[in-house]
């Protein structure tokens, strides 16, 4: 089954079958279920704490921006994330480590039960298998 992933910034990428997707396209179907349940300010505020802390551990997280335009929140990756590679795959799966106690602890497991639905999310290992997700 081939379909197009479409990211808020606008970015797109093809999911064939099963082709591997760039950290980049990840993190836009992260953010974009993100701003679905609780909107740009949050989710750029909630991002913005975990890319802190899980950048003690990993440098490349520095180049993850968040802006506000009007009264919108967009984002800026770390140009490495364009491509798939291990350090942009590890940077994004530190991010989601310190994301999702975060979320648990502010909005209880709805919203990581929700992120934990995202089958290439799911698929690629970027979730974690989360106890009692339907």
């Amino acid at each position: 089954m081939d379909r197009t992933a479409v990211s808020a910034n606008g970015g797109q990428t093809r999911v064939d079958g099963g082709a591997t997707l760039s950290s980049a396209a990840l993190f836009g179907l992260l953010w974009d279920a993100l701003v679905d349940l609780l909107g740009t300010a949050a989710a750029a505020m909630i991002l913005r704490r975990a890319a802190r802390r899980a950048a003690k551990g990993d440098s490349d997280l520095a180049g993850l921006a968040f802006v506000r335009e009007n009264l919108e929140y967009r984002y800026t990756l770390p140009p490495s994330w364009s491509d798939s590679s291990g350090e942009a795959d590890r940077a994004l799966r530190g991010l989601v480590a310190e994301l999702l106690p975060l979320l648990v602890e502010l909005t209880g497991p709805i919203v990581v039960r929700r992120i934990a639905q995202i089958p290439e999310l799911e698929i690629l290992g970027v979730i974690p298998t989360v106890e009692g997700a339907p």
